[in-house]
């Protein structure tokens, strides 16, 4: 759906929304609220930003104690690089040299993940998102030293300090620098990866459990920078990333019962939450989305084996499919029209009429899962019975035999995410799937997968039809690609036909660390 039409949806939807809680689950939610570690960490070399060869590259300029020893005046700046990538508090004190201070100083700062958000003037930033994750701040220091008043959380690498202006009588030396780094992931806990893997894939597999470590806070962040909120889809990536590095259980308990205790209209389970001032649903719904909490339940019990809350959320869980179920029209295919919004990709272009068949399809069969651990026969025998007419009705009114496809909406179009979903779904059997995906790749549609989110469904649908060989190449096709490109945190959006590509009309707003990315090291450590 196009993003104009999905904001019109969502606004007028807000009339009809309110949030129903669950004060016992909030309760086990505030319970399970994780221990933030600290560590302090300093800039390790001062360095330029400049444009080279059709990208913004950071070249090392000095050490930081020169950078230190100079004094700054109107006009002066430095760029700092911490050597990775870092979500924390900023400290920097200034002093001023020369005669006593007779007028504030007045300072820039900026913060960038990437050189491309120092380099880049955001002055006639028009994104579709708000400027005010812009990550840069001005500041009047009337007494010096003193420390520039930085009380947001900063996610970054590079950290550029300008001065606007002091006085002629004096200027301005740069005392300390120091950032406060913050996670609830604990560094110490992280399982080591194979030895034995190619030394491009343990790369690829650090920078992946980096981008998971940045994104463990409070809750599982979508991203540091922005927009620091639990989304139900980054989450359920994020779960099992996490059983296979950090395997911080009870974090992935606090964001279930966060998204059970407090949901939307009748039970759904909202897209994301916001947790302060207080716990809150946001007014978005997406159909995907609300399904995934199913799957994600699931598997934290595989990985937990936490019989108690798989028991205690299977309601939640059943009740996101009983809300899907009455979205089918009479043929049992998701109805396609204004009145919903599922996510599947950034893709302006897709219809996601089959993709979210397939989504409903390969949730019914975790409910199916839930239903029997729990020895619920009469749900197990309501989920199949819809299961079975959910997979009849794609085959009759999705597959085109004369294509090969899957085929969505009214246009009956063919993209790479529908497919992979009807293969994720389990429609025909792996033989069938395995020669799907090999004519995807063969004729490839032009509505391609765009987000790293979509690139994991594919990937997943690859691992769960044993295609082997297939997943080394395009782990490093992908996500190596990033590394190559600099990531030390893999990135919100990413493709490599199409680099400058942005769902919100800028580069700059976007996240380049970036929850939903960092599924790398999940397939490098579970399936490889």
């Amino acid at each position: 759906m196009p993003q104009e039409k999905a904001i019109a949806t969502i606004t007028n939807s807000i009339a009809d929304f309110q949030m129903i809680t669950n004060d016992a689950f909030l309760e086990k939610a505030e319970r399970l609220h994780p221990q933030i570690h600290h560590h302090p960490v300093r800039p390790s070399s001062e360095v330029t930003v400049r444009w080279e060869e059709g990208a913004w590259r950071a070249e090392e300029k000095g050490t930081v104690e020169e950078a230190l020893e100079r004094r700054y005046g109107r006009g002066d700046s430095l760029i700092l690089d911490f050597g990775s990538h870092y979500v924390g508090y900023p400290h920097i004190v200034l002093k001023s040299v020369g005669s006593p201070q007779d007028a504030p100083a007045y300072v820039a700062v900026r913060f960038g993940e990437t050189p491309a958000e120092i380099g880049e003037s955001t002055a006639d930033y028009h994104g579709s998102i708000s400027s005010s994750w812009l990550q840069e701040s001005t500041s009047h220091i009337d007494v010096l030293p003193g420390e520039i008043p930085l009380h947001r959380r900063y996610a970054f690498r590079y950290l550029q300090i300008t001065v606007l202006d002091t006085s002629p009588k004096y200027r301005l030396m740069i005392d300390d620098v120091t950032v406060d780094t913050v996670s609830s992931a604990d560094r110490e806990a992280l399982l080591p990866c194979r030895e034995d893997l190619a030394e491009d894939l343990k790369k690829i597999d650090a920078v992946g459990a980096r981008t998971l470590y940045e994104c463990m806070q409070d809750v599982f962040e979508d991203g540091p920078k922005r927009d620091r909120r639990l989304w139900m889809g980054d989450f359920r990536v994020q779960a099992l990333v996490n059983y296979e590095t950090f395997r911080n259980f009870d974090l992935v308990k606090r964001c279930l019962y966060l998204f059970a205790g407090a949901c939307m209209n009748r039970g759904q389970v909202g897209a994301c939450l916001f947790t302060a001032p207080r716990v809150q649903v946001d007014d978005t719904a997406l159909f995907d989305y609300s399904l995934l909490f199913v799957p994600t339940l699931f598997e934290y019990f595989e990985a937990s084996g936490d019989r108690e809350t798989l028991a205690e959320l299977s309601e939640t869980a059943f009740t996101q499919l009983r809300i899907a179920a009455e979205r089918l029209d009479q043929r049992g295919i998701v109805r396609d029209d204004p009145s919903w919004w599922c996510f599947l990709d950034w893709n302006s272009e897709l219809n996601k009429q089959a993709g979210a068949q397939g989504v409903y399809i390969y949730c019914l069969r975790y409910g199916l899962d839930i239903a029997e651990v729990l020895g619920d026969e009469r749900e197990a025998a309501l989920i199949r019975e819809r299961l079975d007419f959910a997979c009849r009705s794609a085959r009759e009114s999705l597959w085109e035999p004369d294509l090969g496809f899957f085929v969505s909406g009214e246009d009956r179009q063919v993209s790479w995410i529908s497919q992979v979903w009807m293969v994720l779904a389990g429609v025909f059997g792996r033989e069938e799937n395995c020669a799907l995906l090999r004519r995807l790749k063969m004729v490839d549609p032009r509505i391609r997968l765009i987000s790293p989110y979509a690139h994991h469904y594919y990937v997943e649908a690859l691992c769960r039809n044993g295609m082997a060989a297939e997943i080394t190449d395009y782990i490093r096709g992908y996500w190596g690609k990033m590394v190559d490109a600099g990531a030390d945190c893999f990135w919100e959006v990413f493709d490599p036909l199409d680099p400058d590509a942005s769902p919100y009309g800028s580069k700059a707003i976007l996240s380049y660390c970036h929850a939903w990315s960092c599924t790398a090291s999940y397939f490098i450590r579970k399936w490889l």
